[in-house]
């Protein structure tokens, strides 16, 4: 059930646009890139567990550091951007949150899910609700606070952390409820309503929403956070977004929805713009002097306060 992996690379991309290809290619290897520059050091060798038939449904788990530990730890689960059809666990999470949160006292997974277009986000999503419940399966084990449970996701893993934590049936179908998460924290996510970014968002990217999310208005809406956000929802909410006409749209109107539906949110606009603030807003969280970091360790010392 154990493995150490060290191979970090960028898959092939499975886009149809080789425009779009290339420039969230880019984005990866960029983040890569920045992170050497910062000096952030790779966390130590994880544990792997799986929770699939797929050789992607896998799930790499690090331990607090030793010195952080005390009792049953905290955990975030981590769900890695790629436009719903590239990157993997190994080369899309970032260092430097692995290294940060760990050396906090709080347990860090992060989970590989199936890609588009070899597979749909409706499989995706429930693969997000069954690495959830594979680590709570195995929490005794692993030393996790199940009461402590943050789902965090970056880009099109902001969408789907946000899909499992408003529409109920992706937790249902594993036997756990929004119970289970303590709070969700997305990251400059632009898909929140499906349809409006379809009609409003960037052009070069509508190839990359209609490959995932098709032609049919009905399923659009259901794979739309925003549409599935009336109660219940999980309960406590960061948003995180750069400067990005889209992304901040969405992110407002979906803690608008959110709040109305009685969750707690928190938004947070961050430095930056365009790819590049995309990009820093995942490999740059967990750096010390980044005002991302800041802001999830505060929203986190707060949210996990209680018992």
């Amino acid at each position: 059930m154990t493995a150490n992996r060290k191979t970090r690379r960028i898959p092939p991309p499975r886009t149809r646009n080789p425009l779009v290809a290339l420039i969230v290619g880019i984005g990866l290897a960029a983040g890569q890139l920045a992170e050497a520059r910062a000096g952030i050091a790779p966390p130590p060798a994880p544990q792997t567990l799986v929770y699939g038939s797929d050789p992607v449904q896998a799930i790499d788990f690090y331990e607090p550091l030793p010195a952080a530990q005390s009792g049953a730890s905290p955990l975030i689960v981590f769900v890695h951007g790629g436009a719903w059809s590239m990157g993997s666990r190994e080369n899309a999470t970032g260092n430097a949150k692995i290294v940060h949160f760990t050396s906090k006292g709080i347990a860090f997974a992060t989970i590989g899910y199936r890609l588009v277009p070899d597979s749909r986000v409706e499989d995706q999503a429930s693969d997000v609700a069954h690495a959830i419940a594979r680590l709570l399966a195995e929490a005794e084990r692993l030393h996790i606070d199940r009461r402590r449970v943050i789902l965090m996701g970056h880009s099109a893993g902001a969408h789907l952390v946000a899909l499992v934590g408003t529409d109920p049936r992706w937790l249902d179908a594993t036997g756990l409820s929004f119970a289970a998460l303590r709070g969700v924290v997305a990251i400059d996510g632009a898909a929140y309503d499906v349809p409006e970014q379809l009609r409003a968002g960037a052009p070069l990217m509508r190839s990359l929403y209609r490959q995932a999310f098709g032609d049919d208005p009905e399923r659009q809406q259901a794979l739309s956070p925003l549409r599935q956000s009336n109660a219940p929802n999980a309960a406590n909410w960061l948003l995180l977004h750069v400067d990005r006409p889209d992304g901040t749209r969405q992110t407002e109107a979906l803690a608008a929805a959110l709040r109305r539906a009685g969750s707690s949110v928190d938004v947070v606009a961050l430095p930056g713009q365009g790819l590049s603030g995309h990009v820093a807003s995942n490999r740059r969280l967990g750096i010390p002097d980044y005002p991302g970091t800041k802001a999830v360790d505060d929203w986190l010392d707060r949210v996990l306060a209680t018992p």
